[in-house]
């Protein structure tokens, strides 16, 4: 197969992190314009969870409060559950990793689901969207607010320190423009959907220059020499056994839920994925560059890695078609 095929057969969004990292590898922010890069990273993801706040529909999440047979589970499994595997995972690995990336596997972890993979997947599998919908709706919002509490809960003040600048941030860039969004949602929301081509593209090129900048402070400080090829190896042995727990376990969770079919496929898609576009601006805005950087590679390796392995799932349980008999 060409290389271009294999290229044009991702995402759009894996693309455009691919040619971040590539970048920022061949090319890195230089230190004079850096504190101009992270300025524009940061209005960037202002814009971005103002977009947020006028795209995801309080009447989804209002329905999704009232449904807690389904939400409850999918947020104790997406938030507790695979925030205590990240856990576990970072603790295995903070002898032999660099302490950034350890402490990416519990962020990963600890991460809300997709919002439109997870929808996008569930559909195609023949799960219920509406279902997924709500999910993506309400654990994003969640994410928000809970995933940087419990990251400093789980890691320790050591690793992660709330303090009242960083509070501050996460208020100034992160919740006041979502909250603002949600506010104005009655009068500017038809201007998101008249748009949404636009605003789709805006919020892939916000995603992709936060992980450009972060990774050009972790290419700086030797992000790719550090490292030996076996510890790579282990990086990925050591996602590829998350991805398994995420999916196969929230497959088995729908499954003693009694969920109907078509629940069950959302729940196994929302609790399976983790989302970038919540997981690079929250990094970037909790931690400097050259941290930022280094604790994306799990969750950058895990983006790409869900996204193939939703596609192979969702064939699989793509119904088959109805033929109807001959008249």
């Amino acid at each position: 197969m060409p290389v271009t095929r294999i290229i044009n057969s991702f995402d759009p969004l894996v693309r455009l992190l691919l040619l971040a990292i590539l970048l920022a590898s061949a090319v890195p922010v230089s230190e004079e314009w850096f504190d101009t890069a992270r300025f524009s990273s940061n209005a960037g993801i202002f814009l971005l969870f103002l977009l947020n706040g006028l795209r995801l529909p309080r009447a989804e999440v209002r329905r999704g409060l009232l449904n807690p047979r389904y939400l409850l589970p999918l947020t104790v499994w997406c938030f507790l559950v695979m925030g205590m595997a990240g856990l576990g995972l970072s603790r295995l690995s903070d002898s032999w990793l660099p302490a950034e990336m350890a402490l990416g596997l519990l962020f990963l972890g600890l991460l809300p689901s997709t919002v439109q993979s997870a929808t996008a997947y569930s559909s195609l599998a023949g799960g219920n969207v509406a279902a997924s919908v709500v999910a993506a709706a309400v654990l994003n919002i969640l994410g928000v607010f809970a995933t940087a509490p419990l990251l400093a809960l789980l890691a320790g003040t050591q690793s992660v320190e709330l303090d009242i600048d960083a509070l501050q941030r996460i208020a100034t860039i992160l919740i006041l423009p979502f909250v603002s969004g949600q506010i104005l949602q009655t009068r500017l929301g038809h201007y998101i959907k008249e748009h949404k081509y636009l605003v789709t593209w805006l919020d892939r090129g916000v995603i992709a220059l936060a992980v450009y900048v972060a990774f050009s402070s972790a290419v700086s400080q030797g992000l790719w020499t550090s490292m030996a090829m076996h510890v790579w190896g282990a990086m990925l042995a050591l996602i590829a056994a998350f991805l398994a727990f995420g999916f196969i376990g929230a497959w088995l969770a729908g499954g003693l839920l009694k969920l109907d079919r078509g629940t069950r496929i959302a729940f196994l898609f929302a609790g399976g994925q983790k989302s970038i576009a919540i997981g690079a601006p929250l990094a970037a805005v909790l931690f400097p560059p050259s941290v930022a950087g280094l604790l994306l590679v799990p969750v950058l390796i895990y983006h790409l890695a869900q996204m193939i392995v939703s596609a192979r799932i969702a064939a699989i349980l793509k119904p088959a078609p109805v033929i109807q008999p001959a008249q």
